[in-house]
């Protein structure tokens, strides 16, 4: 199953751009994609309006920060290097409370049982995207597995 946001169901539902909300750290996250965009942005304060965004427009927020130079990514007072065992475990929370969480998002999950995940637009190399193709597809398999 190829994860996309505009394919059909379940793939649309499992896509960073969909419409999860769950709160991490007690910040009120309104999709996946939200929360990786505010990550480019040191102020908690910035960090709270972007998780309120969903799907493009979260993507378009995030899209002219420069952290690639850095390989540095920020959450709530905290920065973290981008191939970090503390950024991944960062990723794995966030996206354990969404799963704890959103229900639709549970469901969407259960909805792709026999399916194996791919997401063909992802990008490979943790330098240049905030979740790699293989970090992403890894965490929903692992999120699946629970159920």
């Amino acid at each position: 199953m190829n994860i996309t946001s505009n394919g059909k169901y379940p793939a649309n539902k499992l896509s960073n751009f969909a419409g999860h909300r769950f709160i991490l750290d007690g910040v009120e996250i309104w999709s996946f994609e939200g929360f990786l965009q505010s990550l480019k942005f040191k102020s908690p304060e910035i960090q709270k309006s972007v998780c309120k965004l969903i799907g493009s427009g979260a993507k378009k927020r995030g899209a002219n920060k420069n952290w690639k130079r850095t390989q540095t990514l920020h959450w709530q007072g905290t920065t973290f290097k981008r191939k970090s065992k503390e950024y991944q475990e960062l990723l794995d929370r966030a996206y354990q409370a969404m799963f704890d969480q959103s229900e639709g998002f549970k469901k969407a999950l259960k909805a792709s049982l026999n399916s194996t995940l791919d997401h063909s637009i992802g990008k490979t190399k943790e330098a240049d995207t905030v979740l790699t193709k293989s970090e992403f597809c890894r965490r929903l398999t692992r999120l699946r597995d629970q159920l």
